[in-house]
């Protein structure tokens, strides 16, 4: 067996000497060139170390195993992979000729042209998306060291990204139930977050689509919109446990494919790395990526 290594900023070859033991794979650092060159890719690091190798790792069609090292696992823990002890289990039984290989799907966000002639650029993502405070609180989260990025982050940035922050005029348009191709404008309206999610979790495990399933064929999307800036404070931890749901200013929602127009152009992000800015289609990538779990 032939194994290609990934390491993200926070892991190094001695990350990888647990998996060399009892294995008699040949091991290369870095992407393999062709899948022919490779059976299997490990990568060790976070979401931001994924997302970015995604185009990549769809074209290959490798098995790959997430190794949770970065400073937000929120992939690995979706895959149950939630340590390195999980990801080594489940590495040994692969190894040793165990089918525990899944295809999930991808997110796929599309800049929309501004012209005809222009030629967008496809961005995959494996967790969740997001426009407007969701945007803001990860540019925020992004500016800090490592280190505290990896200790609630997120949930540090929030206060200070909702002192500045307000709500935009947001046009979501969906896709039709009975023609995927037909997108149903859902309105305008001052929407504070619009979040499109292929897996349950983000932020660093909060559960903003507790519904959604890598595999299903489905985007999951949650819009908050109509609440004031205190009892959005107070609804973000019930984000953790997925019992935002119930609340009158959340509305949840599945789609196959879905447009985010605004009259500004607003940041989006996507397994917290910034993508692009709006207008933006979002769609999925079936059977995109194939996953060691």
């Amino acid at each position: 067996m032939r194994a290609a290594v990934i390491f993200g900023l926070d892991s190094s070859e001695k990350d990888l000497k647990p998996f060399q033991q009892k294995s008699r794979a040949d091991w290369v650092i870095g992407l393999p060139a062709g899948s022919s060159e490779a059976d299997a890719i490990l990568i060790f690091g976070g979401d931001g170390t994924v997302h970015r190798h995604l185009p990549r790792l769809a074209q290959l069609q490798l098995p790959v195993l997430i190794v949770p090292c970065g400073s937000g696992n929120d992939f690995a823990r979706a895959l149950k992979l939630g340590n390195r002890k999980n990801s080594l289990a489940a590495w040994r039984k692969f190894s040793s000729g165990g089918k525990n290989v899944r295809s999930i799907d991808l997110g796929v966000i599309t800049p929309l042209p501004m012209v005809e002639a222009a030629v967008p650029h496809r961005h995959y993502f494996c967790c969740v998306g997001g426009a407007g405070l969701d945007g803001e609180v990860a540019r925020r989260a992004n500016q800090l060291p490592r280190w505290l990025r990896g200790h609630g982050g997120y949930v540090l940035s929030l206060p200070s990204a909702l002192v500045k922050f307000a709500p935009a005029p947001m046009k979501l348009s969906l896709a039709n139930a009975e023609n995927p191709e037909v997108l149903v404008p859902r309105g305008e309206s001052p929407i504070v977050l619009a979040a499109f999610a292929n897996a349950p979790v983000y932020g660093g495990g909060m559960k903003i689509a507790p519904r959604a399933q890598m595999d299903d064929g489905l985007l999951d999307v949650c819009i908050v919109a109509g609440i004031n800036k205190f009892k959005l404070f107070c609804l973000f931890p019930t984000v953790y446990f997925g019992r935002h749901l119930v609340r009158e200013e959340v509305e949840y929602l599945q789609t196959t494919r879905l447009r985010v127009e605004t009259e500004r152009a607003l940041e989006v992000y996507a397994d917290g790395e910034y993508v692009c800015k709006t207008p933006i289609e979002v769609s999925l990538a079936r059977n995109a990526l194939r996953v060691i779990v």
